[in-house]
């Protein structure tokens, strides 16, 4: 096995940042959580981010920071579907197929939320007025998220955008062909 820094496919897959950093400002704007700053993508760590103002209501700081996992799986297979059928029921993809696999799995690729997302989130539940329903829920998506951090670690987050934007729109052109 083979390591590859991970600048180097935060930069070959530039698409999946930006819209994870879209993901956090659309949830931002849908919530009317003022934003102070968007960076969507640079080279460094993190790789893009958002800065926004302290959230109150603890149910919103979850939505605002798992809301790239919905946001990338959905637009990753939405954006690969499409090249799905020349590509798998008629093997004559074009170049531009191609490309719209590439962006899907880039996309879906980030979908994870990041550990500083965890962060946010457990900041968040420990305060001592933060319901418990709130607490039930929110410990298990920061187990998650950590899970999901070092599973990246394994290429998880690959293999996941793959399944996404490759997996699931080839197994849908399977059913209904």
């Amino acid at each position: 096995m083979f390591f590859i820094p991970g600048i180097l496919i935060t930069i070959c897959t530039f698409p999946g940042v930006i819209v994870h950093e879209l993901a956090h400002q659309l949830f931002c704007r849908l919530l009317k959580v003022p934003v102070f700053k968007v960076v969507y993508f640079r080279f460094g760590n993190p790789a893009g981010y958002v800065q926004h103002e302290i959230v109150t209501n603890k149910w919103h700081q979850i939505l605002i920071s798992v809301c790239p996992f919905f946001v990338n799986t959905i637009l990753g297979a939405l954006i690969a579907f499409p090249a799905a059928i020349p590509i798998f029921k008629f093997n004559n993809g074009s170049p531009l197929d191609y490309l719209l696999i590439y962006l899907g799995v880039s996309i879906a690729m980030h979908a994870f939320p990041s550990t500083g997302d965890a962060k946010s989130i457990l900041k968040t539940i420990k305060e001592a007025e933060t319901p418990i329903w709130i607490k039930i829920v929110g410990y298990p998506i920061i187990g998650l998220i950590y899970i999901g951090s070092l599973g990246g670690f394994f290429w998880l987050d690959l293999l996941y955008g793959i399944a996404v934007a490759v997996g699931l729109p080839n197994l849908l052109v399977s059913i209904f062909s």
